[in-house]
Formats: C-alpha cells, sequence, structure tokens
C-alpha cells in the first residue's frame, strides 16, 4: 500500500528539481563544455560532474557503490563525460525525456535499451532502490525514493558563477581547456575581440607580447608575422612563412584577404613556439588560429554592427544563421568598412595615402544528419581596393622623424591596390565512436593580388626614387584527414594526421626608377607540393593518482618545390635587355618530434616540459644577386625548443596565472645578405645562421570582485646570433641582430561592469600595450624603432531595452594620447618609416536577435 502522503512529497521533491534543470535548452545539454575530473569514487565524480555541467543525473547510491570512476579531461558533452565516468563497470547512460541523465545497470538481453527512460520523467517510479539526483543547481543534491514512499533529501550549497570562466582551445586538434593544454597560448574569445576592436590580423600585434605583424614596403596588404622574434622580413611567392596562419584547419599560404573578418569569431588562438607533430604545416614561428562560430541547428541568429568615426571612418557587417530544418542550417555574412588615410596626397592619382576600402562576403551550410556525423561548407570573398601606405622620409636612430600629414605634389598616378582573395573549405567529422573521430579538411584558396607603391617623391628632386607594381596569382589546395581519439580508459589520447598541400602561383613585377628612366620587370613562377604524416599521443599511467601525462609525436614533411625567374631591364633608351628564364627545383624531407611530460599538482595547478622541433622549408630568392644564386636557392631552417610551464587556477577560480619559460636553438638560419651596398634591392639568402632565443611569457587574469575583471601579459625576449657564415666564409655574427624582437612587451586590460541601470547594462574595457625599442635591421644598428604606448578605451552600454533583440552601444577610441610611432623602420634608399595610426574614436552598435 502506498503513502499518499509521502509520495506526494517525494513526487513534489523531485518535480522540483528537475524543473530546476527545465528552461536549459536541449542544444545547451547537447552543448561540450569543459571538464576536468580526477580519479575518485563514481558517486563524487558523478555529482562533481552535475555540478559543474548544470546537468540532473541520476543514479541508484547502490548501483555505484564501491566503483570508482576513472580521470576525464577535455571538453565533453555531459553524457559523453558521464559515459567515460562509468567505463569498465557494468553501468550504462541514457538520457530521458526531460534531458536528465540516467545511470543504470546495462539492459538485459531482450529487454528494450530505451524502457527505462521512456516512464515518467525523473523515472521516480521506475526504481525501486533509492535514487540519488545529482542535482545541476545543487538545491537538491539527495533525494531517495522508492515506490514504498521511503525518503530523505538533504540540501547542497548553491553553484557559486562567480570567478573566471574557462577557456576552451583546440590547439592540439581536440577540445579541450586553455589550462590543460602544455603550450603557450594566448586566446581571445569573441568578447575579448569585440572589445578589443580587433577586426583584421594585424589589430593582434597589441594584444599578444612577442607577436609583431608590420606591412611589406612593398604592399601594405601583405604582412610580415614574427613571433618570438622568429619571422619573414620579406614577402616572396617562394618563400613560406616562419608563422602559419590558420582559418578553420585550413592553412593560408598567403594572409592577403579578409577570410577571418568577415565571420563571427568563436576565438582566436595564437600558438607561441615552433609547432611541429600536429600541423600539416610546420612552423619555426608559432601558429595563429582563426576558429570561427559554426552554424546553428536550433535558432535563427541575426547579428548587425554599424561603426562610425573620424577620418570617416564606416563599417558595416551582417552575420545570419538560418536553420532550415531539423539537419540543416545556413549562415550567410558581408562586410564593408571604408576609413580615409592621414596622409594627403598633394601629387595626381587618388586623395590620400593609407585609404581603406573593403568588402567581404561568406556563406556557410551545415548539414548534421546524425549526432555523431556532420558535413559543414563555407566560401567567403574579399575586395580589397586600399591605397598605398605612406613611406615617410626619417632620420637614423637614435634621431625620430614626427608623423606626416600630407605628401609631396610629385607624387604622380598613385593608385589604389586591387586584391581579390576567395576561398572554400569543406570539413567532415565522423564521431566513429565516444573513443574515435575521423575528420577531413579540405581547403581551395586563389588569390589575385595587384599592389602599388610609390617610393619618395620629391625627397631627392620631382621624381620618385622608385615606383614599383605587383601583380600576383595564386590558387592552393589542401587536404587533411585527422584521427582523433582515445584508449585504455581514457590513458591514453592520441592524434594521427596525414596532410597534402598543392601551390602554384605567377607574378609579375615592374620597378621604375623616374630619375634614370629606366626600369627592371620580373616574371616568377611557383609550383610547391607538400606532403605530411604526423602523430601524437599523450599516455597517463595509473600511478601517481593519474596526474603525470606523458606525450611524445612526430611528424614527416616533404617538400617539393619549383620555379622560374625571368628579368628584363629596359634602360632610358636602347633595346630591352631580356634574360633567359633560369628554372629551379629542390626538395627537402625533415623528421619534426615532440616530447612533453606534463603534471597535475592539484586539481587548478599543473606544470609541463616540453621539447619540440619546429622547421620551415628551403625555397628561393627572387632578389638574388645572380641567376646562379637563384637557381641554387636556400635549404630548409629549424628551431628546437625547450619550454618549462605553470598554469593555474587559483583563488576558488579567480585568478588565473600562466608561466612559460623557454630556450631555443636556431640553426640553418635563412639570412638574407645584402650583396649590393648601392642596391637594396638585392640580397641573398643564405643557410649560414645558428643562434639561441629566450624568453619568459606571463599572462596573469584576476576577477577580485564580481564586476571586475583585470588582466596583464608580459613578455621578455633575447636573442643572440652565435654564427653567421657570409658568401666568403667569414663570421659575421658580431654585426647580426635579431629584428621585431622587443626585450620587453606588455599588454595590461581592465573590465568593469556597472550596475544595471534602467536603460541597459553600463561597461568599460581599458587596454594599454607597451613595446619596447626593436631593431628593424638584422645587420645595420641605426635602424631600430623606439619604444611606445598605445592607450584604447571601450564604453558599452549593452542590454538596451528596445523591446525586441539585444541591442548594444559603444563609444570607443584607440591610442587616446595620439602617440607618434613606427610600425616599420628600413632602408629604402634613404632612411624610411611607416607610423601607427593616430588618434581615432568612434560609436559602435550592434544588435542581435
Amino acid at each position: 500500500m502506498i503513502d499518499k502522503p509521502a509520495f506526494c512529497r517525494t513526487f513534489l521533491a523531485c518535480s522540483a528539481s528537475l524543473l530546476a534543470l527545465a528552461p536549459l535548452p536541449a542544444a545547451a545539454q547537447r552543448a561540450p563544455v569543459a571538464i576536468h575530473i580526477s580519479a575518485k569514487p563514481l558517486a563524487a565524480a558523478l555529482n562533481e560532474l552535475a555540478q559543474s555541467t548544470r546537468t540532473n543525473i541520476l543514479f541508484s547510491p547502490d548501483a555505484v557503490k564501491g566503483l570508482r570512476a576513472t580521470a576525464v579531461r577535455g571538453v565533453l558533452t555531459p553524457e559523453k563525460a558521464a559515459r567515460q565516468l562509468v567505463l569498465g563497470t557494468s553501468l550504462e547512460v541514457v538520457r530521458d525525456d526531460v534531458g536528465a541523465l540516467i545511470i543504470r545497470k546495462r539492459a538485459e538481453p531482450g529487454r528494450a535499451r530505451g524502457e527505462a527512460a521512456a516512464r515518467t520523467p525523473g523515472v521516480t517510479a521506475a526504481v525501486a532502490a533509492p535514487v540519488r539526483i545529482a542535482s545541476a543547481d545543487a538545491r537538491l543534491t539527495d533525494l531517495g525514493v522508492s515506490v514504498d514512499g521511503a525518503q530523505g533529501t538533504s540540501v547542497a550549497a548553491p553553484i557559486d558563477d562567480t570567478g573566471l570562466a574557462e577557456i576552451v582551445v583546440t590547439a592540439q586538434k581536440r577540445a579541450e581547456s586553455l589550462q590543460d593544454t602544455p603550450i603557450s597560448i594566448a586566446a581571445l574569445g569573441a568578447a575579448d575581440i569585440e572589445r578589443a576592436g580587433v577586426n583584421e590580423i594585424s589589430d593582434l600585434r597589441s594584444q599578444v607580447p612577442t607577436l609583431q605583424i608590420t606591412p611589406h614596403p612593398n604592399s601594405g596588404v601583405s604582412t610580415r608575422i614574427f613571433m618570438r622574434g622568429v619571422g619573414n622580413n620579406d614577402d616572396q611567392i617562394t618563400q613560406d612563412p616562419s608563422v602559419a596562419v590558420y582559418v578553420d584547419g585550413v592553412y593560408v599560404a598567403r594572409t592577403q584577404g579578409m577570410a577571418s573578418e568577415v565571420a563571427e569569431l568563436e576565438r582566436v588562438e595564437v600558438l607561441r613556439g615552433p609547432q611541429g607533430s600536429l600541423y600539416g604545416r610546420n612552423a619555426t614561428g608559432g601558429a595563429i588560429n582563426f576558429i570561427t562560430r559554426e552554424p546553428d541547428l536550433d535558432d535563427l541568429r541575426i547579428k548587425q554592427t554599424f561603426t562610425v568615426g573620424n577620418y570617416d571612418h564606416f563599417r558595416t557587417r551582417t552575420n545570419v544563421n538560418l536553420p532550415l530544418a531539423d539537419t540543416i542550417a545556413v549562415e550567410l555574412g558581408y562586410m564593408h568598412t571604408e576609413r580615409d588615410g592621414f596622409v594627403d596626397n598633394l601629387g595626381t592619382g587618388v586623395e590620400r595615402f593609407g585609404d581603406q576600402r573593403r568588402d567581404a562576403y561568406r556563406a556557410g551550410v551545415l548539414w548534421q544528419p546524425s549526432d555523431d556525423f556532420n558535413i559543414r561548407y563555407t566560401y567567403d570573398r574579399s575586395e580589397i581596393s586600399d591605397t598605398p601606405i605612406f613611406m615617410a622620409q626619417v632620420p637614423l636612430f637614435p634621431g625620430k622623424g614626427q608623423r606626416p600629414s600630407e605628401g609631396s605634389p610629385f607624387v604622380n598616378n598613385l593608385k589604389r591596390n586591387d586584391v581579390v582573395a576567395q576561398g572554400h573549405n569543406l570539413t567532415a567529422t565522423w564521431d566513429v565512436a565516444d573513443s574515435l573521430t575521423l575528420k577531413s579538411i579540405t581547403g581551395y584558396r586563389k588569390l589575385d593580388n595587384q599592389t602599388y607603391q610609390n617610393y619618395h617623391s620629391g625627397v631627392l628632386g620631382p621624381f620618385a626614387l622608385l615606383d614599383s607594381s605587383s601583380l600576383i596569382h595564386q590558387d592552393q589546395f589542401s587536404q587533411e584527414f585527422q584521427a582523433v581519439g582515445d584508449a585504455f580508459d581514457d590513458r591514453l589520447r592520441y592524434v594521427l594526421g596525414a596532410y597534402y598541400f598543392d601551390e602554384d602561383a605567377d607574378g609579375f613585377d615592374v620597378s621604375r626608377q623616374p630619375a634614370r628612366r629606366s626600369a627592371s620587370e620580373r616574371t616568377v613562377t611557383i609550383g610547391n607540393r607538400a606532403y605530411a604524416v604526423y602523430g601524437q599521443a599523450t599516455f597517463t599511467p595509473s600511478w601517481l593518482d593519474e596526474r603525470l601525462h606523458l606525450t611524445g609525436g612526430l611528424r614527416w614533411s616533404r617538400d617539393e618545390r619549383k620555379a622560374s625567374l625571368q628579368e628584363t631591364l629596359i634602360p632610358a633608351s636602347g633595346i630591352p635587355a631580356v634574360g633567359p628564364t633560369t628554372p629551379a627545383s629542390k626538395a627537402f624531407e625533415n623528421f619534426s618530434p615532440t616530447i612533453v611530460a606534463a603534471f597535475d599538482v592539484t586539481e587548478d595547478v599543473n606544470i609541463y616540459a616540453k621539447m619540440v622541433r619546429g622547421y620551415k622549408s628551403g625555397g628561393f630568392n627572387t632578389r638574388a644577386s645572380t641567376l646562379e644564386r637563384f637557381a641554387e636557392g636556400f635549404g630548409p631552417e629549424t628551431l628546437t625548443s625547450y619550454e618549462l610551464g605553470f598554469k593555474s587556477t587559483l583563488l576558488d577560480k579567480r585568478l588565473r596565472l600562466n608561466i612559460a619559460a623557454f630556450m631555443s636553438d636556431y640553426k640553418d638560419i635563412q639570412v638574407n645578405l645584402r650583396s649590393d651596398p648601392l642596391n637594396v634591392g638585392i640580397t641573398d639568402v643564405l643557410n649560414a645562421g645558428k643562434a639561441k632565443v629566450k624568453g619568459v611569457e606571463l599572462d596573469i587574469t584576476v576577477r577580485p570582485v564580481d564586476p571586475l575583471t583585470i588582466s596583464f601579459s608580459y613578455a621578455y625576449l633575447n636573442g643572440d646570433y652565435k654564427e653567421v657564415i657570409d658568401a666568403t666564409g667569414t663570421d659575421r655574427s658580431e654585426f647580426f641582430r635579431f629584428i621585431n624582437m622587443a626585450p620587453n612587451t606588455i599588454t595590461a586590460k581592465l573590465d568593469y561592469q556597472f550596475p544595471a541601470t534602467g536603460i541597459g547594462q553600463p561597461g568599460i574595457y581599458v587596454d594599454y600595450y607597451y613595446q619596447d625599442r626593436i631593431t628593424t635591421s638584422t645587420s645595420d644598428p641605426r635602424y631600430q624603432a623606439p619604444s611606445y604606448g598605445l592607450l584604447d578605451l571601450r564604453f558599452t552600454l549593452s542590454d538596451i531595452p528596445i523591446g525586441f533583440g539585444s541591442w548594444r552601444l559603444s563609444a570607443f577610441g584607440r591610442n587616446l594620447t595620439d602617440k607618434e610611432y613606427y610600425i616599420a623602420h628600413f632602408n629604402s634608399g634613404v632612411p624610411s618609416a611607416f607610423f601607427g595610426q593616430p588618434r581615432t574614436y568612434g560609436l559602435e552598435l550592434t544588435f542581435e536577435y
């Protein structure tokens, strides 16, 4: 006989616990989250999982009594994490019709697996033994229920929503917590990107210490990226970059275009140091990963942003997510931005130097016919019609020039650049089992790049020192296969991959010397093929409470490179001298290892030691002193990094403190050596160098009180050439210095949310960046960019009550002190510099639905 009052009390208690979770949408319950649960009794592990993921979990205390859960680490759905916790037991995990997870004995043969889950919500009437409900909100942690009415309840403390949010990264090809990843990473989430005003790749320079991004003198839309002092000072289609850039897993060999700007970015990951065994394309300096938000199958989403500011700045960006069916969703994006440059052109042609005129388009589709399989396709197109950056004549260091506001009246027919970049990405993901995911990433990109530059009109007379134009057509195809899995009760986690890359390009550039009425033309072609196989595995032995993690990885690479060069000299009078077409080809192979030992001191503190080797392919130099030097080419360079790291989350998750210290052996460095002191355009690249680079990277984030978050990052770098052998066999290392390597760099950020008001939620964001003086020429110490600091500010009023959707209005200012600073200092016939942006400010209105 059932005791009705007791039964009612039990039923109401169960209902209250389950209704606490009911507002969570199904998509949120399926979403992966960062989970770090150490090996412990199964009951305690299930309760911890419920608390950390806000998921109701029902289980019988008798069923889990005496059982021990294995450790679970990574970014997983609550259901997958629960299945890993019960691995090796006779239990299984099912989800009932209100979204709760039920831990029960495996179904007997002949019994329907979903029978228990198909009963009443909470399965309270189906269980004879007392049931424990691991409640998401912890208001009813223990609730005993039996059909005869026996019951018992206890109330746990509510979950603390304060503290720092977990940061999820995919640097190791699987989603995991930043704090569990043994790599020095700077990660910016979507909110960080918006607050900091990161609209293009060059904006990352002031966000990540040890990262330097500068424009190339010949083309303002071409970026030179340095990380930890390692990078390319030139931009040639016959050479690979030292820092690899990826958009949704696709390697972007030439960074012109805005594939990442028009998309809704989920995050940007900057991986500092060589990336060897986990990436198809190797890199000696590091990698920058742009991860975009994928289409959502559940909700219609619209985001519209308008920005206006000084220098006639206007920017509009539209992103739309359209669920078309239960299994298909589409994303659409458009962006237009324009801003006037700060240097007027007093000559003929376009009105100003440094104008921005850009349009970008994006479309994508996600097809997910089942929970364990999906295909995502995206297309992006960028059209850039910027005008050339103004190249100012400045004194040699320690002198410093003033930021100009106008150019010379002798500029003749200054033209806009014309750049069109487009790309396709097709990614298929198949969760073969809970312990294995297969992925295919197919990418194709195409670039048409026509740029112009005027060198110092009016400096030495009523003419330009040099007037150049360049036209490049490039396309690339890449295919990567990945297998990401785990075995032996999650003690072994592995990544296997195979990669193919194919790039073809042709370039034609013209350099005119108006004073001599002469010119030179150069035609270049390339054909690059790259193959790679890589693997990395992390083993967690059962001893030491599963706190030790040992990782080994290896990557084999083969690069096959072909190129040709043809030059024509056009004199002031007479017949042009048409040179022969010189072919060149080389092939390179490399093995790059990775070894890591990581130890969890506590659940919130871990340390690691690692050795990783990076490799950059050899190539050819189109600015070589002779055709023979061009055909000879240069070989690959390698960098072996030794790193110690400390990562911690302290003070009840209010303080995040990460430190990395490293020392790198840099060998066979591809060094640019000036071959003709009278011609800055002629250099030879030799594998002439050996060097050591050492540094420290510190990242601190603290949330002392709920409304306030403070971040501080610091980097110290020191590089020393040990050997530089020139063409005559002479060691010239004493004259060589690392370029774009600031000894000290600081970023400091403050984010404060004021109490909500009747007109919205006000907040303020302050960002300060400081960079030490840097050397900008490897062999001439007179070329240096002085130290500087930049102060940015953003005031935001969010959650404005306008009746529908979410409205946000921001007022922002960048370089508020109007600091005059160089972003590059170089020799282009006379000492020259590019200046950074002056003070800019404006308003930004964002609507989201």
